[in-house]
């Protein structure tokens, strides 16, 4: 008889209600509730689970013939017991586990559906997580006296596998610490054992399908749980239900396979004998059969798709075997499974008919094999198959353990038996491995270069695959990185010569899908490339065998490819030998910069002609390098008007600009010409070009870089003045050409930047900064200057409150303003340009806007390097700061002063506390040379940011308070500032970070509060310190102690251990250990793994 005399008793109307609101809720579709009725109703049966009187429900509820209604009861039991146990009675407990266990028991007898049986799972779960942690327990062998209970009353097979499923999946993730969480997972393997026997004896050959299908799941729920002597015994069983006739049970036990290999004790690579050599036999003889009809049909079966994954997880788990036994000529003896053992009939090979000799190299090839295999699927991937791709991780893993291996090392003693050949030295086993690592690593190449080809034009593909193929394309570059660092230089041969040979076997109605491929290889694999090391094959690839020989016009897909190529190669060619060409006897002198017109008409033929007159016409002094560099240059400006190719063609002029400056810079001339037909260039794309120009004139010696930056530069500030002129009649229009100018002037000032040649670390030789000085005093420069800053300036009076011309402003700013040490002719001052930030602001207050206040503040400081020089800002940077706090103050305090203002704008939050963080770093005295009350504003701005819920907010607010009050102690002068400011501000910001303790911040910034806390204790210690205000000790207990304190979980006794933990404190370290407990014990998480996890992070 099951006691339910400790369950509430309740009228059979109150039940009666409770299923009408179920049914109402839950109904059939063809009469659901609208949303706002379903929601509450929803809410109505919430609050009546909340009700101490539900656990009456719960037998009510399951005995009712509607299974929604069934469901809720399971439900309802699960919820109280997992959220409201703390107000269930405790003598009441065990009578409570009889009876779940009984009504669980009865429903699973009766065939109650198997979503109300899991709810019902769940909660007996649930409750043994309340009752297994003590001494004593209040729950004895809760697994298995289920499981006899649930036996006793008939309960099939399935739903014993799916309860104990559902307990390895429960358990380990409960929020439990210490002790209990070490009793639960005890009780979990003491249950190993029937566990264990409850699946092996279901997944015979000869139980039923659903059988086996339950206990595989049961399986993979205990995986991290079995240990190796439990597990093993199981493989074999296993690796018999991989038969591919039977579909879903050979998916189902792969799937298993899969989850021992990534998942289970054994998965760190273990189980030789037992998991990988019988894996690896298995494939050998059934897997090669499965890949033969996959490629043979070209179709991949649900099985093939399970045998691939299988395949990659091996590989995974087993890495480090493979690559030490690719060349190995140990023989190993392996235990045969079950369903091979009919084919293993007794000869010589393997007398015993179970057991199979054979050589792990053998293995091994053949595992290669089938990898290689999938990896080179038929058809295109995302179109014809989706298998393809699983491969890719694998070759990187097998690269790495390559080269991780030891072969000085023989392997496997205990393998070596009498059909073992003899080891070989470790230096022949390393040659011979590397040799056949080449090998597999040569035919991935070939495979992976067929894999990437698009197919002929037509094909009908949507925007979906293409974007799937392109992904795809990209993942097998960095496969190719990994086969590049086992091949190196043949790799890199083996596409050159692929490309020569196809170019010179190419008919006329060939398409270019193969050698793009090619190309894309190539792409892919420059950065695992020296390239400063001399290679014989790319000078091969930009000279006239390959480059000079693909097309220069249409075909846009093998020129876009052949572009990247060229952008990617950049710095190649300013680091190739300077190998003299003979010049031929038929060239005509060089260009010379005079002799080069400054424009021609035609921008796609002069441009081109201009580049490529200099590689046909070479003299005596023009070198290979020059060659090979103009040749490339001219193809790209070749593409360059072109829609479709001009992106990629921007990008690879900019790059080899950008790398070869110095090469380039006696052509200047030729590109002046390619100025003068910028109108022929997609606007988009105007930046990269003119960025690119700039790169080569920044080469120039400074004074002669004056005339072409007053060519470049001058178009560029008139395009903007007709914006401005155009503003008020044609806005749209004029907003458009002021973003795109602005954009290309960002461009100028990049290419400007002195970035690579001959600097150390970013900085210019003191020689060359003087000749850039004495460049910027002349009067053109400055007066380009001053038209540049005039323009912009207007810029920003008309559309600062733009996004999109603020984006470009920003970008522009952060371009042309430099430090000292890298300073270029067009480089603006930084102060001016603050002025016109703080004007933007006062208008409308941005992050983006802020954000680029701070890197101007930051720039008026830049840092000293010289031990010569005296660190700190020059007046000058303090008179700029000293105006602009007071604007940037107003303005932002204003708008976050409005209520709601700072929980719906975070970023302006984030970004203005992290300004004045900057501030209080570089620019510490100004704060206290601020007007009346402007100060105090901000810092109780600061206190109130700390009760914040966005992170990043409150985090920068912390970090500001704490640096400006610790940067406003290290110096006398500031002294008596600081004691009055935390004379005014210490008891509040105190309040602030306790409550933040206690509950009000988020739990992920306690660190920094901790960091307030510190620094108020370390520059609030003493009441001189506070000009006799009261110490930071005695703001602690008069705030923690108040009664309007924030309520929280903390009793008076753990707010004295905390104050005394404080307050006797002599390190960070104990501080910080203070408050994180405190804050565990206030919020109610002291003991819950969940709490401790997240003060640790």
């Amino acid at each position: 008889m099951i006691d339910t005399s400790f369950l509430p008793s309740l009228q059979q109307s109150d039940i009666h209600q409770a299923i009408q609101l179920i049914l109402q809720a839950y109904a059939s579709p063809s009469s659901l509730a609208s949303p706002d009725d379903l929601k509450r109703l929803q809410h109505e049966l919430f609050e009546i689970q909340k009700r101490p009187e539900a656990w009456g429900l719960v037998i009510p509820l399951l005995e009712h013939a509607d299974q929604n209604v069934q469901f809720f009861g399971a439900h309802t039991a699960q919820v109280k017991i997992a959220r409201d146990w703390e107000f269930f009675p405790k003598e009441r407990a065990e009578a409570l586990r009889d009876l779940m266990i009984q009504l669980t028991a009865h429903a699973v007898a009766i065939g109650r559906g198997k979503f109300i049986l899991r709810k019902l799972f769940v909660a007996l779960t649930s409750l043994a997580l309340k009752l297994v942690p003590g001494h004593p327990t209040r729950w004895p062998n809760w697994i298995m006296g289920c499981v006899t209970m649930f036996s006793g009353r008939g309960a099939p097979t399935e739903h014993i596998h799916d309860f104990l499923a559902i307990v390895a999946e429960e358990v380990p993730d409960a929020d439990l610490l210490g002790p209990s969480k070490a009793q639960m997972s005890q009780s979990l393997m003491d249950a190993v054992p029937m566990v264990a026997q409850a699946i092996t004896s279901s997944i015979l050959s000869t139980s039923p399908p659903s059988h086996i299908q339950s206990a595989l799941r049961c399986l993979q729920a205990w995986m991290t749980i079995f240990p190796t002597s439990d597990l093993t015994p199981i493989i074999p069983m296993l690796i018999s239900l991989l038969n591919p006739p039977d579909e879903d049970i050979f998916i189902s036990a792969s799937d298993t396979l899969q989850e021992i290999l990534s998942k289970s004790a054994l998965s760190d690579g273990s189980g030789t004998r037992t998991l990988t050599e019988p894996l690896l036999f298995w494939l050998d003889r059934v897997g090669t059969v499965i890949v033969r009809e996959v490629v043979s049909s070209g179709d991949v079966s649900p099985v093939a798709r399970s045998t691939c994954k299988l395949i990659v997880a091996l590989g995974d788990h087993s890495t480090q075997y493979l690559a030490t036994n690719v060349a190995s000529r140990i023989v190993t003896s392996i235990n045969v499974p079950p369903s091979l053992q009919v084919e293993m009939q007794p000869s010589p090979m393997h007398p015993q008919g179970q057991r199979a000799q054979i050589a792990k190299s053998h293995l091994v090839h053949s595992f290669l094999r089938l990898m290689l295999a999938f990896t080179g699927l038929p058809g295109y991937f995302g179109v014809d198959e989706d298998e393809s791709e699983m491969t890719l991780g694998f070759w990187y893993l097998f690269q790495e353990a390559l080269w991780a291996t030891d072969y000085h090392t023989e392997d496997g003693e205990g393998d070596v038996g009498e059909f073992a050949e003899p080891i070989v030295s470790g230096d022949a086993r390393e040659k011979e491995q590397v040799r056949v690592a080449k090998a597999v690593y040569i035919e991935l190449v070939q495979v992976l270069r067929r894999k990437v080809m698009f197919p002929p034009s037509g094909s009908g593909w949507s925007k979906d695959q293409v974007d799937k193929f392109q992904v795809y394309r990209r993942d097998v570059g960095d496969t190719l990185i990994n086969a590049y660092y086992v091949l190196r230089e043949d790799m890199l041969g083996y596409y050159i010569n692929d490309l020569v040979q196809r170019l010179n076997a190419k008919r006329e109605e060939d398409g270019w899908q193969e050698m793009e491929a090619t190309l894309h290889c190539v792409m892919s694999i420059q950065e695992a490339i020296d390239l400063t090391e001399n290679s014989p094959h790319l000078p091969r690839l930009f000279g006239p065998e390959v480059l000079g020989r693909l097309p220069q016009t249409g075909q846009p897909r093998v020129r876009r490819t052949m572009l990247g190529v060229i952008g990617a190669y950049s710095s190649w060619f300013a680091n190739l030998p300077n190998l003299s060409r003979p010049a031929s006897s038929s060239a005509t002198p060089a260009m010379t910069p005079t002799s080069t017109p400054i424009a021609l008409p035609s921008f796609a033929e002069s441009s081109q002609q201009s580049f490529q007159s200099q590689v046909q016409q070479p003299t005596q002094r023009q070198t290979q390098a020059q060659a090979l560099l103009l040749s490339a240059l001219s193809y790209v400006v070749n593409a360059l008007p072109n829609q479709a190719l001009c992106l990629q063609a921007g990008v690879a002029l900019r790059n080899l600009c950008d790398a070869n400056r110095k090469a380039l810079a006696p052509h200047i001339a030729a590109f002046g010409e390619l100025h003068g037909g910028l109108g022929s260039v997609p606007d988009s794309e105007k930046g990269k070009v003119l960025q690119s120009i700039a790169s080569v004139v920044q080469a120039l010696p400074p004074e002669q870089e004056i005339p072409p930056l007053e060519a470049i530069v001058n178009p560029i500030v008139q395009k903007l003045a007709e914006a401005l002129q155009s503003a008020a009649s044609l806005p749209d229009e004029a907003r458009a050409l002021a973003i795109l100018q602005l954009e290309i002037l960002s461009g100028v000032a990049k290419g400007l930047t002195h970035t690579t040649e001959g600097l150390i670390e970013g900085e210019l030789e003191p020689t060359e900064l003087e000749k850039i000085n004495v460049a910027r005093g002349d009067v053109r420069m400055a007066k380009l200057r001053e038209a540049v800053f005039g323009v912009v300036r207007s810029v920003v009076e008309i559309w600062s409150a733009d996004a999109g011309v603020g984006h470009a402003l920003s970008d522009l700013f952060k371009s042309i303003t430099s430090l000292p040490t890298d300073i270029t002719l067009i480089s603006l001052p930084a102060g001016p340009l603050l002025e016109l930030v703080c004007m933007a602001i006062q208008r409308q207050v941005t992050a983006a806007w802020i954000s680029l206040a701070t890197i101007l503040i930051a720039q008026l400081n830049p840092p000293v390097f010289a031990l010569s020089l005296k660190p700190g800002p020059k007046p000058e940077a303090e008179a700029v700061v000293r105006e602009a706090l007071p604007v940037l103050l107003r303005a932002a305090l204003g708008m976050m002063g409005m209520a709601g203002a700072m929980e719906s704008n975070p970023d302006i939050v984030q970004e203005f506390f992290v300004c004045m963080d900057r501030v209080a770093q570089d620019f510490t005295p100004q704060f206290y040379q601020l007007p009346e009350g402007a100060l105090d504003a901000l810092m109780q701005c600061a206190i109130t940011a700390l009760s914040l819920q966005e992170r990043y907010s409150l985090v920068a607010a912390s970090n500001f308070l704490s640096s400006l009050i610790h940067r406003s102690a290290l110096t006398d002068e500031l002294m008596p500032h600081k004691c009055a400011l935390v004379a005014r501000h210490g008891r509040p910001l105190m309040r602030a970070v306790l409550q933040g303790f206690a509950g009000v911040a988020p739990r992920s910034v306690v660190p920094n509060l901790i960091e307030v806390l510190g620094t108020l204790m370390s520059r609030a210690g003493t009441r001189v310190e506070t000009n006799d205000s009261g110490t930071a000790s005695e703001w602690m207990k008069d705030v923690i102690y108040a009664p309007d304190f924030i309520l929280s979980k903390a009793t008076m006794e753990d707010k004295e251990k905390f104050v005394k933990g404080i307050v006797g404190s002599r390190s960070l370290r104990k501080t910080r250990d203070a408050a994180n407990q405190f804050t565990l014990v206030a919020r109610g998480l002291e003991g819950s793994n969940f709490g401790y996890a997240s003060v640790t992070m």
